[in-house]
């Protein structure tokens, strides 16, 4: 069941426990019986972000740490490099920026170290050989066990990989958004994921809660389309191409007898270069939804009929 990430020896389950929403859609208690369940399901990997809730996400697990669960069932992602103020979205890779939030980060979380630590998201504004010299201080000092990017695209994990190479010291990861409506991925990400030896991390696998088909006779109430704290989360992903492909999930789901968040799932997981999707659950009944996912192997004939219905010219 569990999966090497990338070419390192860091071995997990292949599903990840995002928690995005924690702080806003997620309560405390509500966070604290998922991270639980998730845990005793035979997971692992939490993934987290110095902006997210505020930095109530890192801080809340922080606590769960004390009370909840033992440090060395857990393994910690975070990421580094945007935060907000003020409801402005806000990205500072610098090397002053990175190594002051990984060491809140850590305030936050209770522990000396987290077990991946990735830089958010690419910025134009830092040479890129100040963003990853971050990352060799943070191994250097323990404070990261393995390192990796996040949103990056293909030319830029690689360059990322190659100017580390030099300092010996392995990216193992790029955290990305990947599904069956967003499959840009496919062209450089993972094909550089299988030749270079970094594991993928898939966030918003169900495409942002299109492929669970909720949306196939408009937008629900108490979605997170409609949610003050995602605006446009969804909205982008309801073209007609997008809701072809969730009725494709759905029929798939019913023919298997499953859901068609596991059908989503299975299907992001089997992808070649994929180490594990990154489920953010809102409700008990979602996760159970995702973890029921890993005992699912889709068929061959459902793979080439939902790899044909989703693809773009």
């Amino acid at each position: 069941m569990h999966r090497r990430l990338g070419s390192s020896g860091l071995s997990i389950a292949p599903l990840a426990l995002g928690t995005m929403t924690w702080g806003n859609s997620v309560d405390r208690h509500e966070a604290k019986d998922h991270v639980r369940a998730f845990l005793d399901a035979g997971c692992q990997v939490i993934d987290t972000a110095y902006g997210y809730g505020g930095g109530d996400a890192e801080s809340w697990l922080g606590e769960m740490l004390d009370q909840v669960v033992s440090r060395d069932e857990v393994v910690i992602c975070t990421k580094s490099g945007i935060h907000r103020v003020a409801d402005e979205r806000r990205v500072d890779v610098s090397r002053r920026a990175l190594m002051h939030q990984l060491d809140t980060s850590l305030q936050r979380l209770r522990t000396d170290h987290v077990d991946l630590w990735l830089v958010h998201t690419w910025s134009d504004d830092v040479p890129l050989a100040e963003t990853l010299s971050a990352l060799e201080w943070a191994v250097a000092s323990g404070r990261a066990r393995y390192v990796g990017v996040s949103n990056y695209s293909g030319w830029q994990v690689t360059r990322a990989l190659s100017l580390l190479e030099q300092a010996r010291i392995p990216l193992v990861a790029n955290e990305i958004q990947y599904s069956l409506v967003a499959r840009e991925p496919e062209r450089e990400v993972l094909p550089a994921a299988e030749a270079l030896g970094f594991g993928v991390l898939a966030w918003s696998p169900l495409g942002r809660g299109v492929l669970t088909g909720k949306y196939r006779a408009g937008v629900p109430a108490g979605s997170r389309a409609t949610s003050p704290h995602f605006p446009d989360f969804a909205q982008r992903f309801l073209d007609e191409h997008n809701v072809q492909v969730a009725e494709a999930v759905v029929m798939a789901a019913r023919g298997l007898g499953v859901t068609p968040g596991e059908v989503a799932l299975a299907w992001v997981r089997d992808q070649p270069g994929v180490t594990a999707p990154i489920v953010g659950a809102r409700t008990g009944a979602q996760l159970r939804t995702a973890l029921s996912s890993l005992e699912l192997t889709l068929p061959p004939e459902i793979v080439e009929a939902l790899d044909d219905v989703s693809a773009r010219p």
